[in-house]
């Protein structure tokens, strides 16, 4: 029997009345269980293992596949339902973790990332962009991908008043040595790029741009991100389509 705080990202329905989840823990990574007659009105289980809860499991292991005992919530996040932006974008996060978490490995630091910033979405003190951004470099630095972002990867600039983010190589480039391709950026925003990617987790969104600053920011980092993941994101899809 193994114990674990984890959030379920990811939750399909089986047969007629049982659920598979996909748990985004700090102890285990990713883990798949299934939780029996999860879909029945009266489980007592239904709340804990739905989208979004993070709970304490307690898991076993059956013949053929992890089995969840029992699950104790410990944040629902309900009010990310109150907002059809907000939970998509919670929805793409959770693609996001999915695509890129290990399992079996420890990913203690990406599951705080994505509380945090469900956190972050159901209080509404910070621009949905601004969160987006975060957690798209944030996850992508701790899976392998941080981007080369300490100097011009041509000259060894440190910076410029105007700095070329390259999607596709993952590093930046001085107004001296821009590439055909890389986006212009001024170098605020490259320096939000490097706070979020080299600063301590819990300042990770201790930082402000300008709303037309902030549109940038997430338009590479989005862009980071689908050059590397390199796979459809519907998730990603439909929040575009909902944004206001």
């Amino acid at each position: 029997m193994a114990k674990t705080k984890g959030l379920v990202i990811k939750e399909q329905t089986v047969g007629e009345s049982d659920r598979l989840v996909t748990l985004l823990t700090a102890d285990y990574g990713l883990v798949n269980a299934f939780v029996r007659g999860a879909k029945q009105l009266k489980n007592k289980l239904a709340a804990s293992t739905s989208l979004f809860a993070y709970s304490d499991f307690s898991i076993y292991q059956g013949r053929d596949a992890n089995i969840v005992d029992n699950a104790v919530p410990i944040e629902i996040f309900f009010d990310l339902r109150k907002d059809i932006e907000r939970l998509a974008v919670a929805q793409y996060f959770a693609q996001l973790a999915y695509e890129l978490a290990a399992e079996g490995q420890p990913e203690a630091e990406m599951l705080s990332v994505i509380l945090n910033s469900l956190h972050l979405l159901c209080k509404g003190e910070k621009e949905i962009i601004q969160i987006k951004s975060v957690v798209e470099f944030r996850l992508m630095s701790l899976s392998g991908y941080m981007p080369n972002i300490l100097a011009c990867a041509n000259c060894g600039t440190y910076e410029t008043d105007v700095m070329y983010f390259d999607t596709l190589e993952g590093c930046i480039y001085c107004k001296n040595c821009q590439k055909i391709g890389a986006i212009a950026c001024p170098k605020n925003v490259i320096t939000a790029v490097r706070f979020i990617c080299l600063t301590e987790p819990k300042k990770i969104y201790s930082f402000s741009l300008s709303k037309e600053n902030l549109e940038l920011l997430s338009k590479i980092s989005e862009q980071y991100v689908l050059s590397h993941i390199q796979k459809r994101l519907p998730t990603l899809e439909f929040y575009k389509s909902v944004k206001l």
